[in-house]
């Protein structure tokens, strides 16, 4: 799931970004390859097959990524906000994610991948929201509450493996 998840990411912010023409999306497509890296690192380390294998941009096994990845990509086409927006989502959503599978395993390895993927989502969400406030744009959370949602956004960029 991560994997393709991580895919999701990627690929959106790719076809949002060349759609817009917004920097973040190019930074942070590029840091999405990364953590593509790093899960597949560990599907590797495991023997496990890569469900993304051979696919192309856009294009998961999993129904509900797929699905997802269309709904999202529709969405962010609307305007330079709305793009901004799905960003936010997606590193919301992959926050949620991440938190649950961390918390299913006592794995050193995939511990200390999630962990990394976690603060590179951390400071993606926060870069989302800093674009979207200096549009004046209010952004709510959907996926993380309030509290948690706040305390990333009012703190600091994290540096370190994750960034």
């Amino acid at each position: 799931w991560m994997r393709e998840e991580e895919q999701l990411a990627h690929d959106v912010y790719v076809v949002l970004g060349d759609q817009w023409d917004l920097r973040i999306f190019d930074n942070i497509s590029g840091a999405e390859t990364a953590h593509i890296d790093a899960v597949s690192g560990l599907l590797d380390l495991y023997g496990l097959d890569d469900p993304a294998a051979g696919n192309d941009l856009g294009t998961f096994t999993d129904p509900t990524l797929q699905r997802l990845y269309d709904q999202l990509v529709a969405d962010g086409s609307r305007s330079p906000e709305a793009a901004l927006e799905v960003g936010a989502f997606i590193e919301e959503l992959d926050l949620v994610d991440l938190a649950a599978r961390s918390a299913a395993t006592d794995t050193p390895e995939i511990s200390a991948v999630y962990a990394n993927l976690e603060q590179g989502s951390r400071n993606h969400l926060r870069a989302f929201f800093s674009q979207l406030e200096s549009r004046e744009i209010t952004y709510t959370p959907t996926q993380l509450d309030a509290a948690t949602f706040d305390a990333i956004v009012s703190s600091d960029m994290e540096r370190g493996p994750g960034s």
